[in-house]
């Protein structure tokens, strides 16, 4: 089959699954580059080491809400492409509970209430997962593909995310939140770059026994 063909071959479904890849490149990489530069003169602010603008703090919290929900959004693409031809009713309301705990999380202030919200998000992102139709490569935590799995450690990151996005109003104002919240995302940045490596390898593979 000649490239030509090969492109007039993909499918709808092909389509969309190219859309999660290009979202993480070309949307959440950049912005967490930005988030992660917003950080560290924040930490410089609180230290008296920048006289930088108090906004500086305000505008790493907006960012690392844009990249909190910049996964969900991707990682709800990724799981369409998977569940759209055999479970399209649970993906629409899943998705949009998912969205909609994430909304109502930026509108808390009460801090059980924004890890309630995260929770109800993560949780529809799981319910997603475990469908028949999805790639996990192993469900058993023992074994070395479960620690391979791209859904698995998509799975972690996006919880990740969503606790650091819900205990955002104390990170400023206690050492031990902000402790977590730096161990919590040099986590995360390990998992973003273990994502990259996976995804790419999982589409070579697709690419080699065409699936």
């Amino acid at each position: 089959m000649t490239e030509s063909q090969a492109l007039q071959s993909l499918t709808p479904q092909a389509w969309i699954g190219l859309v999660h890849p290009v979202l993480m490149i070309l949307f959440v990489y950049p912005v967490v580059g930005a988030t992660i530069r917003l950080g560290i003169l924040a930490r410089e602010r609180r230290l008296k080491i920048n006289p930088i603008a108090a906004s500086v703090p305000v505008e790493h919290a907006q960012h690392g809400a844009w990249v909190t929900g910049g996964v969900l959004v991707a990682v709800l693409i990724a799981l369409s492409h998977s569940l759209v031809s055999t479970a399209p009713g649970l993906l629409v309301m899943v998705s949009v509970a998912v969205l909609g705990s994430y909304r109502w999380l930026l509108q808390s202030r009460s801090i059980w209430q924004r890890l309630l919200w995260a929770a109800a998000s993560w949780s529809g992102l799981l319910l997603l997962g475990l469908q028949p139709g999805v790639e996990r490569l192993s469900d058993q935590p023992w074994t070395p593909l479960f620690w391979q799995s791209h859904f698995w450690m998509g799975l972690l990151l996006s919880g990740l995310l969503l606790s650091s996005t819900a205990l955002q109003p104390l990170i400023g104002k206690e050492h031990a939140i902000r402790r977590l919240h730096i161990g919590t995302n040099l986590v995360v940045a390990l998992l973003l770059a273990m994502q990259a490596i996976s995804g790419t390898r999982n589409l070579m593979l697709d690419d080699m026994f065409g699936t």
